[in-house]
């Protein structure tokens, strides 16, 4: 099999081909990533010597032609994906989810490939009330990231109803595990506690999200690519509801620091308040997530503790300037 994996060095990306190459050590598998800010080859240094690696944006005809005309299977986790960047800056996110996904669509449309894997996400679908999300409910996005991951999900479809394209569209929820971008909640949230540092919390902190492993969403990716039929949509999710300030607690009472690290600031706007998904759809089809979410987080935490050397360089670089852009006047001005 002959697999294109498009941001590769990306957290879930990375992820998913390591995972990849112990299950399936017959695959061929190459990387396209642009190595923005999220893309690290750090991530792949243990399996350089076993995958291609081709730096390159999925918005760019001439880096994504040659690659897709020599694979099988192509799995698009390339995004722009964090939303607070979003509603910083939503010109990055318009190009490279949706304009890139239409170039990858292009592409595979004239080379006949097996499968299209399209990673979307559960945002796609809005806040939750009540209830959950099933594939069938309307997609409601209410920032800019989740609104270019709408685009791109339903571009995606359309390219299956339009012209055949055998795509497999996936939407999973809150991901957390190794390799993950400091900027997002849970390693945000280990790493300032590691250096003693605030942990700001939008809000009362009361938001729901349901948290995976992301191992359990590479396995259940790798189910689908078997099982999956093509112009479907699949719900993923670990099946584990928490406030996000029950997450912030654990890991602060896991690392043994005061809970008066955590700093309540004010929300960003439009700050989806619950997600939540129903995954029966998988379900029946014989898929059901693994690992529970006190076990995977005192193991991510134990990662972040042991690989410094890895978050540290990122945290030291421009990521300051995104960090104080962000966080600095709401720090300064936090609530009771």
């Amino acid at each position: 099999m002959r697999v294109l994996v498009t941001g590769g060095a990306g957290f879930i990306g990375s992820n998913f081909v390591r995972f990849a190459l112990e299950r399936h050590p017959d695959w061929r598998i190459t990387v396209l990533d642009k190595l923005t800010y999220a893309g690290n080859l750090a991530n792949l240094d243990d399996i350089r010597d076993r995958i291609g690696f081709v730096r390159g944006d999925i918005a760019n005809r001439s880096d994504v032609e040659p690659l897709v005309s020599d694979c099988d299977l192509l799995i698009n986790f390339a995004a722009e994906t964090h939303v607070d960047r979003s509603i910083l800056w939503a010109d990055d996110f318009v190009r490279t989810d949706i304009l890139g996904t239409y170039v990858l669509l292009e592409a595979a449309r004239q080379h006949r490939l097996h499968r299209f894997i399209q990673i979307s996400t559960d945002e796609v679908y809005g806040s939750a009330v009540t209830g959950s999300f099933t594939e069938e409910s309307p997609l409601n996005p209410r920032n800019p990231y989740s609104a270019s991951k709408a685009g791109a999900d339903r571009l995606a479809f359309a390219y299956f109803v339009t012209h055949n394209v055998p795509v497999i569209i996936t939407r999973c929820s809150n991901n957390y595990g190794p390799y993950q971008h400091p900027e997002k909640f849970i390693p945000l949230c280990i790493t300032n506690a590691l250096e003693d540092q605030p942990l700001p919390i939008y809000g009362d902190g009361r938001q729901v999200r349901d948290w995976i492993h992301v191992l359990d969403h590479c396995d259940a990716l790798d189910f689908l690519i078997a099982h999956g039929q093509p112009g479907e949509t699949y719900n993923i999710a670990g099946g584990q509801e928490h406030e996000n300030i029950h997450i912030a607690r654990t890991i602060l009472e896991t690392l043994g620091k005061p809970p008066s690290l955590i700093r309540h600031v004010a929300d960003r706007p439009g700050h989806d308040r619950r997600y939540s998904l129903n995954t029966d759809k998988l379900a029946r089809l014989g898929w059901h997530p693994q690992r529970q979410l006190q076990d995977g987080l005192r193991e991510t935490i134990e990662w972040y503790r042991r690989h410094r050397s890895w978050w540290q360089p990122i945290k030291s670089g421009p990521f300051r300037d995104y960090y104080k852009k962000q966080y600095g006047s709401r720090l300064s001005a936090s609530l009771p």
